[in-house]
């Protein structure tokens, strides 16, 4: 959520409304249970890098350890992720130490670029999940959509497969209509990639847009949300294999002044189980400190596949299934901007744990928060 203040003023158009199905269904849904949560220091070092602005949480199982991208565009330390250990001992987080720092490279195997330097060879990473079938990490960026009189920067959005050492392994092939354009259409800035999960067995990747492309809806409002797609890819070919239309909520409380800078999006995604995804909406608004976040089950098994459909206006399609089942306002406890989650160990009690982290965007207002669930 970097830059949001700056992103209020970029014009956007309103699109005519498209004709959409619900998809009701009827799984038992699980419930979460904040256990507690820790706070990681602002401006903390490791291993001379500042930490900040980590905007995922993967967990490697097999060796306990956690993974974490920093959307770190190469300005204050290179593009970058970090691992980590998290003790859970009497179902809390008792501990957390970093152990690693590794750079992210380019197919050319150099250092992405400072962004305010040179904004054509740099990166905004924003999601990371780990392979253990690969020992690979797979990543995602938003790329940019700068237009100014004088200035102007169209970098494409990018999934990339890197080894544990950051070096570049291969690149996924994304669709045309993830593409940056100089007119509005296709992704809006800072509004595009923003998260990624594997299914179950690693052959399918998914992956969704934080806001609606331009030519498929208007952003979400204080009256009523906005269409996004999810994608998912085969992994072996890395192609796209279809696509699903999920419906934001509106964004939850209006502005303070009333017309400042407000917006919701899916800041992140957790694969749950067959054909369904954890979804994290996050709203924010000016003069709310707070975020709203809220999480709901998808479920696409009946959704239509839009892959052949350019634009989401004035076609019928039947939407992905979401069913609310956690508001964290309804926790009584200061909430900042979640963009990960993963599932972590079972804790003491047998019971499967959720993680969640928060993105300081490297500012003192903020928090980097690490947040412990229990499942039911």
């Amino acid at each position: 959520m970097r830059k949001l203040l700056l992103l209020a003023f970029l014009p956007f158009s309103f699109l005519s409304c498209s004709t959409v199905k619900t998809n009701e269904t009827a799984n038992s849904n699980p419930s979460f249970t904040l256990l507690n949560s820790i706070e990681i220091p602002f401006n903390q070092e490791f291993k001379n890098t500042v930490v900040g602005g980590l905007s995922s949480i993967d967990y490697d199982a097999k060796n306990d350890l956690y993974y974490f991208i920093c959307d770190d565009r190469a300005v204050y330390n290179d593009a970058r992720f970090y691992t980590a250990k998290i003790h859970l001992a009497a179902n809390k987080i008792d501990s957390f130490a970093f152990q690693n720092v590794v750079s992210l490279k380019n197919a050319a195997a150099e250092k992405f670029s400072n962004w305010e330097k040179q904004p054509d060879k740099s990166i905004d990473p924003e999601e990371l999940r780990y392979n253990p079938k690969t020992n690979t990490v797979v990543w995602s960026s938003e790329g940019a959509r700068v237009i100014a009189k004088d200035f102007s920067v169209l970098q494409n959005p990018a999934i990339q497969t890197a080894a544990v050492n950051g070096n570049f392994v291969n690149e996924f092939d994304l669709p045309a209509n993830l593409n940056m354009q100089k007119e509005e259409k296709g992704p809006r800035s800072n509004g595009v990639l923003e998260g990624l999960t594997f299914n179950k067995n690693y052959t399918t990747l998914y992956t969704n847009i934080e806001e609606p492309l331009y030519e498929d809806d208007s952003k979400a409002s204080l009256t009523k949300g906005g269409l996004i797609r999810l994608y998912a890819f085969d992994v072996k070919s890395r192609k796209n294999m279809a696509q699903y239309v999920y419906e934001l909520d509106p964004i939850a409380h209006e502005p303070n002044p009333k017309d400042g800078f407000a917006v919701n999006g899916v800041s992140a995604i957790l694969y749950y189980s067959k054909d369904q995804l954890l979804v994290v909406e996050r709203s924010y608004s000016v003069g709310k400190q707070a975020c709203t976040i809220k999480v709901y089950l998808c479920n696409f098994s009946k959704a239509t596949d839009v892959k052949n459909i350019a634009s989401l206006q004035n076609h019928e399609f039947t939407l992905a299934s979401k069913k609310l089942i956690l508001n964290m306002d309804d926790l009584g406890v200061f909430i900042d901007n979640i963009e990960g989650l993963t599932f972590g160990p079972k804790l003491a009690n047998g019971k499967q744990s959720l993680l969640f982290v928060s993105d300081n965007n490297f500012s003192d207002k903020q928090k980097t928060q690490v947040l412990l669930f229990e499942v039911d």
